[in-house]
């Protein structure tokens, strides 16, 4: 088991790391909308902060040596149901024509203050 850290991403804020690879599959902890250069969120709507999470998300797959295509599951958190359809353009326009498994699930809260976390993952042969 290998944990996985780029600066391309923010540090975990807790005791956990950015992602786990056993081999050949990949644990991507829950990313929120920080900008991994300025430390913040730097965005309060709910489209720059869907960016940013994917981007974040994206990164540590791409540093663990995963690509896009071998996302498996992905995991949505949102804090208003109501910018469902956005996140659903953003994350289809993003993922192109691969289609993990996916769920969305509408949240209280989340950390930050943050109104979208991502967590994912992967799984190669």
């Amino acid at each position: 088991m290998q944990y996985i850290n780029t600066k391309d991403a923010p540090a975990a804020i807790g005791a956990y790391s950015q992602a786990v690879d056993t081999g050949n599959m990949l644990f991507v902890s829950g990313q929120i909308p920080i900008n991994p250069k300025s430390g913040k969120i730097d965005s309060l709507d709910i489209k720059g902060q869907t960016e940013q999470v994917l981007r974040n998300l994206f990164n540590i797959i791409k540093a663990a040596k995963y690509g896009l295509t071998d996302i498996a599951k992905i995991t949505i958190y949102i804090t208003d149901i109501n910018n469902f359809n956005i996140v659903n353009k953003i994350y289809e326009d993003y993922l192109g024509s691969h289609r993990p498994a996916r769920a969305l699930v509408s949240v209280d809260a989340l950390p930050k203050g943050s109104l979208i976390e991502i967590d994912a993952i992967c799984f190669r042969q």
